[in-house]
């Protein structure tokens, strides 16, 4: 049977990567508009109403609004931008986050898909946090880089043409911070889903890579109860992550024969790899989250969405 999928704002970066990884589809049927149809609300409001699923690639606003487009509840919706993600009436769309999470999205009306930096932090602390051996209050402080694809058509503009976007010839930096005033969109979400009694100390930055995107959350484990081991940590996540065939935690042996890990390492993937580096002797740990931030951070994680909607599994 095929299924009929609009998606709103297919020329962003995300819904252009979405509709590469439908249009191939023979159980899929994209309804598409042409320019001037994009632009009425109406012609728009037809096709999220007729279609069996709709994605939102859109601003949090306009989001809003084209929810608002919907004339049943029952209108089936996946909204990749930020509007919807803490909303109780919406569907968290990680399947990874606890048992019987991707049964809720297979039945949901509304399913909010993660940001791309909260989908690496709450991959390595939830469980964590569920199991009792991170304290929900505990002071996370978080570093991220994401590749250049993650700030919109701007930033692309920026690392991919010779003009650095400030009027000059000057290429953009090799690697920058943002977000210094610590007031990032993301800090609800990985509080929220992070299972956190407040929001993480979070520096996010961008490196001249297309796409990837590394998160890093480090513990000191001589604070956490019963002060675990490297070990420990490791089989926690281990449990979790059992059977899964999206993240794929790397074994400890493997960890330790790491050198570097390059920020567009898995590009092109739709799945996430999650190490756990330690040392005994210091009582110190490192999670970081390995995932393209197009794929498993977002597209991605739209399409592992959608097949869920349809009945498939990921």
């Amino acid at each position: 049977m095929t299924a009929h999928i609009f998606i709103d704002g297919s020329a962003g970066t995300t819904g252009l990567q979405i509709q590469e990884r439908l249009a191939a589809r023979g159980d899929i049927s994209l309804i598409l508009l042409d320019a001037a149809e994009k632009k009425d609300p109406v012609r728009r409001g037809q096709a999220l109403n007729d279609a069996d699923v709709s994605i939102l690639c859109l601003p949090d606003a306009a989001a809003k609004e084209t929810v608002s487009l919907a004339r049943a509840n029952s209108v089936r919706i996946i909204d990749t931008s930020t509007a919807h993600r803490t909303d109780p009436d919406w569907v968290y769309g990680l399947a990874e986050l606890k048992a019987g999470q991707a049964d809720l999205i297979s039945g949901a009306a509304r399913v909010s898909n993660p940001g791309c930096y909260p989908t690496g932090v709450i991959v390595a602390l939830n469980p964590l946090v569920a199991a009792g051996m991170v304290p929900a209050d505990y002071p996370v402080a978080v570093s991220a880089v994401s590749g250049y694809t993650g700030g919109g058509k701007q930033m692309i503009a920026e690392y991919e043409n010779t003009d650095g976007g400030a009027g000059d010839d000057s290429p953009p930096a090799a690697f920058h911070l943002y977000g210094l005033q610590l007031q990032h969109k993301h800090l609800a979400e990985m509080q929220v889903y992070g299972g956190l009694a407040k929001p993480p100390v979070f520096i996010p930055s961008v490196g001249n890579f297309p796409q990837g995107m590394i998160t890093q959350v480090p513990l000191d484990l001589a604070r956490l109860p019963g002060t675990p081991t490297v070990a420990h940590i490791h089989d926690t996540l281990a449990a979790f992550y059992a059977g899964s065939e999206v993240i794929e935690l790397v074994s400890l042996s493997d960890a330790q024969t790491v050198k570097r890990l390059p920020g567009d390492m898995m590009a092109g993937s739709d799945k996430l790899k999650l190490y756990v580096f330690g040392d005994e002797a210091k009582q110190q740990v490192m999670i970081a989250a390995v995932f393209d931030n197009l794929g498993k951070g977002a597209s991605g994680a739209a399409v592992q969405n959608l097949d869920l909607m349809l009945g498939a599994r990921v």
